[in-house]
């Protein structure tokens, strides 16, 4: 089976209770597996995120971002992998997950946009299912 890029999305805070100097040592490990995930061609580069940004709607642009804390995305970066469950399983792997943050992984959608075809972006009415 060919490899897709799959995006991990980081979300979460830090445990409040947990020591500093574990969460720190996680951190370190973590750069070391992505800087290997990243030599070995089965991570591409990601970026954390600062913690301000902008919500653009048609005709405003307000100050954000809006998520509640434990929903925040702190990063992002993307799995090489053959199937969403394999990209799941190398994101397992970061020693981040047992200080309190969550990943989302998603499959990329290669797809042009059709407002005709059932997507994220698709309301409940225009759904076949109504759902």
């Amino acid at each position: 089976m060919p490899d897709h890029d799959y995006l991990l999305l980081s979300r979460g805070q830090w445990d409040e209770g947990a020591d500093k100097d574990a969460v720190q040592d996680a951190i370190n490990r973590f750069y070391d597996w992505y800087a290997l995930g990243l030599a070995e061609g089965w991570l591409k580069p990601g970026s954390r995120l600062e913690n301000r940004g902008k919500l653009v709607s048609w005709g405003a642009i307000t100050d954000g971002p809006f998520a509640e804390a434990k929903e925040l995305i702190g990063g992002y970066w993307f799995i090489v992998a053959s199937s969403l469950d394999a990209a799941a399983a190398i994101a397992a792997q970061n020693p981040c997950l047992k200080f309190g943050l969550s990943y989302e992984i998603r499959p990329l959608e290669a797809e042009r946009a059709d407002a005709r075809v059932t997507s994220n972006e698709t309301p409940a009415g225009w759904r076949p299912d109504g759902a």
